[in-house]
């Protein structure tokens, strides 16, 4: 995947902090995937899906305060959590021991999700996050 830089930035604290951390954790399971960690993998799916759900309610309720139109984000976090607990089945279902291609098709998707969720989706929100201190959190 990668690491974080400033260009990645939407112009808020909290939600910046999470896709730094996001960022780390698909990172940490990408090589897990990689490295056949089929001990491992299953825990850190769980913590990523955690993870993930509560980054999507943060950056939803942000969206809501700075009253941004956030139904096509929306619709993407339904599916990538959909997507990512279609993976979580099928690493349970094959005892965490994928084929070469189903392991570059899910170390792909993370990767490349990460990027076009901020690149993509959130950094629709940095105008509007510009009239707002970069710690703001709603009330």
């Amino acid at each position: 995947m990668g690491t974080w830089t400033e260009e990645l930035s939407i112009g808020n604290e909290s939600i910046d902090t999470e896709h730094k951390n996001l960022i780390v954790m698909v990172n940490g399971i990408e090589a897990m995937i990689k490295a056949r960690d089929s001990f491992a993998l299953p825990q850190a799916f769980e913590q990523l899906e955690h993870y993930l759900c509560a980054h999507f309610v943060g950056e939803e309720n942000i969206a809501r305060a700075i009253k941004f139109p956030f139904a096509k984000n929306k619709q993407e976090h339904k599916y990538v959590l959909k997507e990512f607990q279609h993976m979580k089945t099928e690493l349970v279902a094959k005892d965490g021991i994928w084929s070469d291609a189903a392991a570059e098709h899910y170390s792909n998707f993370l990767s490349n999700w990460i990027t076009d969720h901020v690149i993509n989706e959130d950094m629709l929100m940095k105008p509007a996050l510009k009239d707002y201190p970069y710690d703001f959190k709603p009330g």
